[in-house]
């Protein structure tokens, strides 16, 4: 870390977002540790209200916009890390991302677009090796729960067979939680890019896509697209829209761990359905939407009428309300099956993300000193730290069944 008069632990940046709220909220709360923390983000009266709402006073706050460089140098200099709540993140996150990589700040959100990752490797990987800021993004319900769920129950099969599993999937077995404003606007967002730039269609079907260049992989990945009948499992399964970014970053950390799980790793992701019908009905009303999603008179639509604006999502109680429970599944190379659950307590998109991006920050600014700048993934920086204050202070536990 190269920054001298750091005052913070870290600076949440974007406050007053709606998973902004939820994590100041639940920070107003934690006490099972010393941390400095401000808050930031580009209105001086919707920062002052969560203060007052929350009785906060006492935290600082600063005012920057998330296209202003200077102001965010300025806000880099009193901090270790930052952690960005500001999406779509292709729209309103380079600059951030740039500011740090460049002066040695640590950073993480909870983006779940692999063609601005890419973009984001591409423009500052090499700045922040030599600054020595560790770049961490998806540490919300994309991708935490999937990245360490694979880590986790890799290691339990190289301690049991000394050898990696050839190939784990991941099934989402129940999953309670609405989408929220700004989730919806980062998939619109990707729609009216792809229709702008149709090269980057081969950047979103790679699985390899944000792999390091160079990286031996060249195993053809499964792809759920459709409802399929597992029988191994015995159930239906239907399509995880956000396995388009999970299975990116899970092939990313096993580059980035030295290939630990094997070069030829076979990895892939679906919910399980009730019934065919249901697995069916959900894979054509997915269709629709992406379709619709595509035109850009029918996304106009979709987006001013029917789905959630940024900003908004679901109440209090439909966060309590809320929770997924996650199954891996491990082929071992002795012909058992291993599994690993990984279970949260609140909605995935919102209670919990907000937890987890609490806990992924204040693990990067206090228990992990060792690591090198670069952009790196939860399970490739965090893994066992980060697992270990999942489950005692975020209700997400991950552990072998």
């Amino acid at each position: 870390m190269s920054n001298s008069g750091q005052q913070f632990d870290f600076i949440l940046y974007g406050a007053t977002s709606f998973v902004g709220q939820i994590m100041t909220e639940y920070l107003a709360g934690y006490t099972s540790e010393e941390y400095t923390w401000a808050m930031a983000g580009r209105s001086e009266s919707k920062l002052q209200e969560l203060k007052q709402r929350l009785n906060l006073n006492e935290v600082p706050h600063f005012v920057a916009d998330a296209t202003d460089e200077t102001a965010l140098k300025a806000l880099c200099e009193k901090t270790k890390a930052v952690v960005s709540t500001v999406g779509p993140y292709a729209l309103y996150g380079e600059t951030l991302v740039k500011v740090c990589a460049q002066s040695g700040t640590d950073y993480c959100d909870l983006t779940g677009e692999p063609q601005w990752i890419k973009q984001m490797l591409g423009k500052y990987e090499a700045d922040a090796k030599s600054s020595g800021a560790r770049i961490i993004h998806c540490t919300g319900f994309d991708s935490i729960p999937s990245d360490l769920g694979v880590y986790k129950l890799q290691q339990a099969v190289i301690e049991q067979t000394a050898a990696p599993a050839k190939y784990i999937k991941m099934r989402v077995r129940k999953v309670k939680g609405a989408a929220s404003g700004g989730t919806i606007a980062s998939m619109l967002n990707v729609f009216k890019e792809v229709k702008e730039n149709p090269q980057l269609r081969t950047v979103l079907i790679n699985p390899y896509v944000l792999c390091p260049v160079g990286h031996p992989f060249k195993q053809r990945q499964k792809n759920h697209k459709g409802a399929k009948r597992d029988n191994s499992l015995g159930v239906w399964t239907m399509p995880f829209v956000m396995a388009s970014i999970n299975e990116r970053i899970v092939h990313r950390s096993n580059a980035l761990l030295g290939n630990q799980y094997g070069e030829d790793f076979l990895y892939d992701e679906a919910m399980t359905a009730k019934s065919g019908f249901q697995a069916w009905t959900f894979t054509l009303g997915l269709g629709a939407f992406m379709l619709a999603a595509s035109l850009p008179p029918l996304r106009k639509l979709l987006a001013n009428y029917v789905l959630a604006k940024p900003g908004e999502g679901p109440t209090a109680e439909q966060q309590l309300d809320g929770m997924f429970d996650m199954r891996f599944y491990a082929d071992m190379p002795n012909g058992n099956k291993l599994v690993l659950k990984v279970e949260g307590d609140r909605d995935p998109g919102y209670g919990s993300t907000a937890k987890m991006l609490a806990q992924t920050v204040l693990c990067l600014s206090k228990d992990i000193p060792d690591l090198n700048g670069g952009f790196w993934t939860p399970a490739s920086a965090l893994n066992e730290p980060l697992i270990e204050r999942l489950a005692k202070h975020a209700g997400v536990t991950i552990a072998v069944m």
